[in-house]
Formats: structure tokens, C-alpha cells, sequence
């Protein structure tokens, strides 16, 4: 919270521009904030993780994209959560089967029928949140739960999960590497109950790499009790493994 406020002070008295190009006038520009706007579709690493639920996002990591979801979590920019959840918000729509809802911005029918949904994100190892001062993800979390409400769809965010051991900075682990360094590492909030009736429970976060991290979330869901359906990302990395890419398939 200290950090958010931090941030939006400083938005206040220096001069905002353009997380990705510097352009005067706001946290993202027209033009830029267009990488963040194309349809959301489905993703997955190759090979895909043992218990990854099926996974939507709606851009590739890189360029534009890659500056502003680093802005958001490493640089405190928590202006950049709006258009970043909206675009998550997208993905979660996505991985709903045989639904086709509005995009954000517009609304359901008046009786449509929009069974409730909760967002967990990933959350931040401890040293994460000593580095950054916040949980980027829970936020990212919480701005998507608001704009699908906006669309008459009942979605909350919910921060259930925690580490229970230390885990190793993954930047520079392969597939095998991370999903090691992730096994077991997270597990449900004693104090968290069932899930509620009927709701689709999907994991979030804001970068697809190898799938470790989303695969190791929702088995501590189902550990916990909980039945995940799918997961939602804005984006999902292409990375290459010799010459073989790893998140290789985007139906």
C-alpha cells in the first residue's frame, strides 16, 4: 500500500509519460496501449507442465508489452495496472467455454446468467515483496475482477495462496529448473474456506513462461480443496530451447 501511495505522489509532481515510449501526457499512450488490445486466445508451453490448466492471454512478451509489464512490477508504475488489468480481463473471458460475453466496456443482457468467478494470483515470494513493497499481481488481479464486474459479471480477486518455503530467482532456469524450484512451494491461507458455489476459480498472472509457476498454483489449489478451471495471463513468452521453442502453440 506504502508503495502504491508512493507511486501516485510522484505521478502528481513529476512529469507523466509513456511507460514504453516517453511520449508526454500519460502512463500509455494511444498508440502503444495498442499492443495490449488484440483478442485473447489460447496458449501453452511445449511440452506444457503436468496439472497447467488450459491458459489465455492476449499479447506476446516483447516490445511494448515487455516495457510495460516491467514498469508495472519493477518500477512501482501502478498507473499501468488499469490498461494491464483490462487486458487480463480478456484473457479470463476467454477461458470461458461455450460464453460469449461482451467485450470490457460493454455489458451482459439484462437475464443472462454469469456464474460467479475468483481470480487468484500468483503471489510474490518474500523477497519479491520486500524488493518491489507491494504484490503487483494482486493488484493486476483486483483491476481485472472491477472491469469484468463492469460488464455484470460477478469476479473478485482473491489472494489465497502463499509461499511456504524460498524459492530461487527464475530468470535464468530452464523448464526443468523451474518447475523443481517451484514444486510445493505454495499452499492455501489456513484461514481461507471453500470456494463459492458454482464459481469457476481461475489463476492469474501477468507473464506465461514455462507454466511452472501457474501449474504449481493450482495444484496447491486443488491440495487446498479447490477445483481450478483455467488460467489468464497478459502475455505468454516465446523462448528457445536450442532451436526448438518452449511456449510454442497459440490456438
Amino acid at each position: 500500500m506504502l508503495a502504491e501511495l508512493t507511486a501516485a505522489a510522484l505521478d502528481l509532481v513529476l512529469p507523466i509519460a509513456c511507460t514504453a515510449c516517453v511520449a508526454p501526457g500519460s502512463v500509455l499512450c494511444a498508440q502503444c496501449s495498442t499492443a495490449l488490445s488484440g483478442p485473447a486466445r489460447r496458449v501453452a508451453p511445449s511440452p506444457p507442465p503436468p496439472g497447467l490448466p488450459p491458459t489465455c492471454a492476449v499479447a506476446a512478451y516483447g516490445g511494448v508489452v515487455r516495457e510495460v509489464l516491467l514498469g508495472h512490477k519493477e518500477d512501482g508504475r501502478s498507473g499501468l495496472a488499469r490498461p494491464l488489468g483490462d487486458a487480463l480481463a480478456r484473457a479470463v473471458l476467454a477461458t470461458l467455454p461455450g460464453t460469449t460475453p461482451p467485450a470490457v466496456g460493454g455489458r451482459f443482457e439484462a437475464g443472462a446468467y454469469c456464474p460467479p468467478m475468483l481470480l487468484v494470483p500468483i503471489p510474490p515470494s518474500a523477497a519479491a515483496r520486500r524488493r518491489r513493497g507491494d504484490d503487483h499481481a494482486l493488484r493486476l488481479a483486483r483491476r481485472a475482477a472491477w472491469a469484468l464486474r463492469g460488464v455484470g459479471w460477478p469476479a473478485y480477486a482473491a489472494a489465497v495462496l502463499h509461499h511456504v518455503r524460498a524459492v530461487a530467482d527464475q530468470g535464468e532456469l530452464d523448464a526443468v529448473a523451474r518447475a523443481r524450484n517451484l514444486a510445493g512451494a505454495l499452499r492455501m491461507r489456513r484461514t481461507v474456506g471453500s470456494a463459492p458455489a458454482s464459481a469457476r476459480v481461475i489463476v492469474v498472472d501477468d507473464v506465461l513462461t514455462t507454466g511452472a509457476t501457474l501449474a504449481e498454483a493450482a495444484r496447491a489449489l486443488r491440495a487446498g480443496g479447490w477445483s481450478p478451471t483455467a488460467a489468464a495471463v497478459v502475455a505468454a513468452t516465446t523462448l528457445r530451447r536450442g532451436s526448438g521453442p518452449i511456449v510454442a502453440r497459440v490456438d
